[in-house]
């Protein structure tokens, strides 16, 4: 799974390059983290709604579009998606409980 994400981490490091009118993540970039968020946003509640309407195809593809846009943001802010798999990989094994509990603040 990680090849993938490394492929799409390295073209949207790339797209950093990019010109805003050649390329629509380059424009995100330009336009800035609050556009990101904005599509994030967008993406997950088309998330919600697909799963709402109970369409495995759809579902996949607004996981698809919410993850890419969360890839975007990773990259926007300097981290990869390494990043998210070794925090990912700390967590393994611990209940879920355990693991907010253990959060600094009590945050969700």
């Amino acid at each position: 799974m990680s090849d993938i994400l490394d492929r799409l981490a390295e073209i949207l490091e790339a797209r950093k390059q990019a010109s805003p009118d050649a390329s629509y993540v380059a424009r995100l970039y330009a336009k800035g983290t609050d556009a990101i968020l904005k599509k994030i946003g967008e993406e997950a509640t088309e998330t919600v709604m697909a799963a709402k309407d109970d369409q495995a195809e759809k579902i996949i593809y607004e996981v698809a579009d919410l993850w890419f846009h969360t890839l975007v943001l990773l990259a926007h802010k300097g981290l990869k998606p390494a990043d998210v798999l070794e925090e990912l990989a700390r967590r393994e094994g611990l209940s879920g409980l355990t693991e907010k509990a253990n959060r600094q603040g009590g945050s969700t």
